[in-house]
């Protein structure tokens, strides 16, 4: 009952998502889009019994932000906490309800596919720092178990090395409340509904996100730049995160409804 519960008010989060996106959004200005892309992200963890646990802080201007990719759930975890605009994988604007919900709130939808649309997406990206967002890429370009990280691509990092800014490596691990490694979030096998429903099951996870000091950019190659983010990265996931032991509150930011 737990999970048909769950998966009734999620969808119906969802469904209101789309609309404010749809009826709403058009009448607003930045700012007042990311407060409602935060406020609704924070919400939708809620609903799925989701726990925040951050270390560090999201920096801003001119970022990229760099992360392992574990869930489906780390996009609206990271919105929770910035937002940002995600450049992700053309497959997603094509799921129903999520794909249109995604795409209203600027996701930058790169072809794999094709060899060239990395030049597309560069544009645009560059365009997007220039507008004061902050940008998201999960440079592995594809998901593991949360066990590992897979070698970090460098081909979109090149917009933040033309501006002359900074990369910023945050890591992402799924737990249990009693600090377990969780692999329910898992995405790396298995269709979204059947994610979904897996995750709709659990009775409470926690997401910790651990955001590093930002390395700069400027005069870098974008290759050397990926490998040092995925470095940073290893290092933060082979360590227990600040916060993530039962009955410590290190830097720990709660999900409120």
């Amino acid at each position: 009952m737990r999970r048909f519960s769950r998966i009734a008010r999620v969808t119906l989060h969802f469904v209101r998502g789309l609309c404010t996106v749809l009826f709403a959004f058009p009448r607003l200005d930045a700012h007042a889009r990311r407060v409602r892309i935060r406020r609704w992200s924070r919400r939708l963890l809620h609903l799925l019994h989701v726990e925040i646990r951050m270390t560090g802080a999201l920096s801003h201007p001119n970022v990229i932000v760099v992360a392992n990719h574990v869930s489906w759930l780390d996009i609206f975890a990271l919105h929770a906490v910035g937002p940002v605009r995600f450049i992700a994988k053309s497959e997603i604007a094509r799921w129903p309800l999520i794909g249109r919900l995604v795409r209203g709130v600027g996701t930058l939808f790169i072809e794999r596919a094709r060899r060239h649309d990395t030049h597309r997406v560069n544009r645009e990206v560059t365009a997007a720092l220039a507008d004061g967002d902050i940008v998201a890429v999960f440079p592995e370009g594809t998901v593991t178990d949360g066990t590992d990280v897979l070698p970090f691509k460098g081909s979109l990092l090149q917009p933040i090395v033309d501006a002359h800014g900074a990369v910023q490596p945050v890591a992402l691990r799924y737990r249990t409340p009693a600090g377990d490694i969780s692999f329910a979030p898992a995405y790396d096998d298995v269709t979204f509904v059947h994610s979904f429903w897996r995750i709709c099951g659990a009775p409470a996870l926690v997401v910790e996100i651990v955001a590093m000091p930002p390395l700069p950019a400027a005069d870098r190659h974008r290759r050397l730049l990926a490998g040092d983010a995925e470095r940073v990265i290893r290092a933060a996931l082979a360590r227990p995160a600040p916060g993530s032991e039962p009955g410590r509150r290190d830097d720990r930011e709660a999900v409120s409804p």
